[in-house]
């Protein structure tokens, strides 16, 4: 296993493609960004940059709003899994993402002690096209927001995949 040249620290990371995932969105500019760890009300996560930039590449929808995002702009099709409660895009879909992703993603980060005093700002002063959260502002929001409920809805509708 090769080791990874991401940090094990707090930060902030951002995502480019060299292949948008969707035609209305350029290639290689700056589409997503994220933070590691979270810092809620009465605790702060145990993610860091490490973690999570590895889970983006290498996890499910389920636990990755980016790789939800990416895989409903692909056309990849959203399954409930397991009890049902849990949506990915199944083994074979999500090693398909997997694989466009170690294609064309590349991610870039930043050590910051504290970096959700940094998401909100960030998000609110760059054009991010795949952040959802605070981005209503965002001319890509409502197009994507309504492409992940569709997804959902279908997945819904569908049996649950083993």
């Amino acid at each position: 296993m090769r080791t990874s040249p991401v940090p094990a620290v707090a930060g902030v990371y951002g995502w480019h493609f060299e292949q948008p995932p969707h035609p209305d969105l350029d290639a290689r500019r700056l589409l997503y960004v994220g933070i590691a760890p979270r810092y809620m009300a009465n605790r702060t996560s145990t993610q860091n940059l490490r973690k999570r930039v590895r889970y983006h590449y290498r996890g499910n929808a389920a636990g990755s709003t980016l790789r939800l995002t990416l895989g409903c702009l692909l056309g990849l099709e959203l399954r409930r899994v397991g009890k049902g409660k849990r949506m990915t895009f199944g083994k074979a879909g999500e090693a398909a993402l997997s694989q466009w992703m170690a294609d064309n993603a590349r991610v870039f980060w930043v050590e910051q002690d504290e970096p959700w005093t940094s998401e909100s700002q960030l998000i609110s002063q760059l054009d991010l096209p795949l952040n959802l959260d605070q981005n209503r502002h965002n001319a890509f929001h409502s197009r994507l927001t309504e492409l992940r409920a569709q997804a959902r809805q279908r997945a819904r509708e569908l049996p649950i995949s083993s």
